[in-house]
């Protein structure tokens, strides 16, 4: 498909992706606008923001808005910054996030509170105020979890937690919405490089992951590319009749125990 700006699938979208200066987000912006959308990226950083928008600046219309997702008055304010550019709202993309390596006994209410209001409330509060806008062009929600939501991740214990949350959240917004034609859906990426930025243990510095990923069936670690193609389909009007799913990103890894086969000591390995 040729997916220069102006051509693709998404051609007079105006979508609003939380968390999109880095990693998945940026991804997403980035293959939206080359699909034709027109696009506002949210981030709590604004020197990464300005950075994402220059980068994004030749794969179409991007424009940065600062917000904490944690932040419930950013956040309202991020919105209404967002249509002020685009004019109305087709596609939210719910894709802040942090991170925490701990098992829940060992984690801080401190880190909870912070985790479970990014990760939980600013997903529900950034649907409820995109909805109006969302309704009036019978628009879409995609709410990025993670495949540690479907099967629990000890050392992330948390984070598993409020991405389980999610997916029922991306469910009971799709119930809700269904009289007005607004599509709610999810995501849950496998492990995808290059990892989140804020993830850390209680009490350090955020950190990026180290990718230091089992291998999935599928013989390779994900790409944000990968998720972000998903993200498109989800987006596009070729999935207008799908709301209340849940899409696994994990090249398998949640497929069942993975036990690779063995050869004979005499067999050369790949």
């Amino acid at each position: 498909m040729d997916m220069t700006a102006g051509t693709g699938r998404l051609q007079g979208k105006q979508v609003l992706v939380t968390g999109g200066t880095t990693g998945l987000g940026f991804a997403i912006a980035e293959r939206f606008l080359r699909e034709g959308a027109r696009v506002v990226v949210t981030g709590r950083d604004e020197e990464l923001g300005s950075r994402a928008q220059a980068k994004l600046g030749d794969a179409g219309q991007i424009w940065f808005a600062v917000a904490d997702a944690g932040d419930p008055a950013a956040l309202a304010r991020s919105v209404d910054v967002a249509v002020g550019h685009l004019g109305a709202l087709d596609v939210l993309v719910n894709n802040a996030g942090i991170g925490i390596e701990a098992g829940l006994l060992r984690t801080p209410l401190a880190d909870y509170n912070r985790l479970m209001d990014v990760n939980v409330r600013g997903y529900f509060l950034y649907a409820q105020a995109a909805y109006p806008h969302l309704a009036r062009r019978r628009g879409c929600m995609i709410h990025i979890a993670s495949d540690a939501g479907i099967w629990g991740e000890q050392s992330i214990a948390l984070y598993s937690v409020s991405k389980a949350a999610v997916v029922m959240l991306g469910k009971m917004l799709a119930l809700e919405g269904g009289p007005d034609g607004v599509r709610s859906n999810v995501l849950c990426p496998g492990d995808t490089w290059p990892g989140m930025r804020h993830m850390a243990p209680p009490g350090e510095q955020d950190r990026p992951e180290s990718g230091d990923w089992p291998v999935p069936p599928i013989g390779r670690i994900g790409e944000a590319s990968d998720v972000a193609a998903a993200a498109a389909f989800y987006a596009s009007d070729e999935a207008a009749f799908l709301t209340g799913t849940t899409l696994l990103v994990d090249g398998g890894m949640t497929a069942g125990y993975h036990q690779r086969e063995k050869r004979p000591a005499t067999e050369p390995g790949p």
